[in-house]
């Protein structure tokens, strides 16, 4: 039988207990929400979001359009890029492709990458992705839809941002003033912009041959003993590319591109103290089997 004080005693000593419990219950659930939320938040810190931005107007037909795709796909299962991913910072990037001409396309939303397995299964979408068909080289228009559509809500903390531009020829949608106004808004969200010019024919004169979009209001062509003497990879140089350490490197044809691609994919990824004084067409090539 328990007497009055036994039982004023037991009860305190078990508000006591249930207290502690409460308390350590509360402790356990705090400690599983922050673990919950710090994991979260690591698996949105990345090194590198990469916008590919790959021209599909009416110059690239299907042949060049699969080149393109698989020089791509060929980059992210090279062991050395496979390896540049995962010695980073954070051994992560993000990956999105946009096909653009007339309008752009998103053929492949923001991927995570962060194991070989996550690259070759990329590496396989992309593959796959259908080619969107345009007909005007709009560039200036892609930089705009990007910086109103993707670079200020991007789902990922990166440690930098890149846009990296490939096409055969020049803005023949808006004048290179407003093509320098959309690049320069990109520039100002802290992305870097570089150049993949793919040159099909390395002696024709940038412009030789562009028809344009109606309405464009560019310029009329300088009679050609009149005009200066520049090249696509020029002309990417002083209208594309932007931002801190922007650099383009050349494609010689729609079937160098793999190669072009993969050294310019280890420069934007490479996290090593001397990568912005990597010359890009110095690093060493690879064989790449196309499919």
């Amino acid at each position: 039988m328990i007497t009055q004080r036994s039982t004023h005693q037991a009860f305190p000593h078990f508000r006591r207990t249930a207290r502690r419990y409460t308390l350590a219950t509360a402790a356990i659930l705090i400690a599983v929400q922050q673990l919950v939320f710090a994991s979260n938040l690591n698996a949105n810190n990345i090194d590198t979001a990469l916008i590919l931005a790959v021209d599909t107007s009416q110059s690239v037909n299907q042949v060049r359009f699969r080149l393109q795709m698989d020089g791509i796909a060929a980059a992210l299962e090279d062991p050395g890029v496979i390896n540049t991913i995962l010695g980073g910072p954070r051994g992560a990037i993000a990956i999105m492709l946009v096909s653009w001409a007339d309008h752009s396309h998103f053929l492949l939303p923001w991927t995570l990458v962060r194991s070989k397995q996550d690259a070759h299964d990329t590496a396989g979408r992309i593959r796959r992705l259908p080619r969107q068909v345009g007909e005007y080289t709009c560039m200036a228009r892609m930089l705009r839809t990007l910086n109103e559509t993707v670079l200020e809500s991007a789902p990922f903390n990166p440690l930098k941002t890149v846009v990296d531009i490939s096409g055969d020829g020049i803005d023949n949608c808006e004048s290179e003033a407003s093509l320098t106004r959309a690049r320069d808004d990109v520039v100002k969200t802290g992305a870097v912009i570089n150049g993949l010019p793919i040159i099909v024919d390395g002696i024709r004169l940038v412009g030789e041959g562009a028809y344009r979009a109606p309405g464009a209001g560019l310029v009329p062509l300088i009679p050609p003993d009149q005009r200066e003497r520049i090249t696509l990879k020029s002309w990417y140089e002083r209208n594309v590319i932007g931002g801190f350490g922007a650099f383009t490197i050349a494609a010689n044809g729609y079937r160098d591109f793999a190669r072009a691609m993969r050294s310019k994919f280890v420069v934007e990824i490479s996290w090593a103290a001397e990568a912005n004084r990597i010359n890009p067409d110095d690093l060493p090539q690879p064989t790449v089997k196309l499919r």
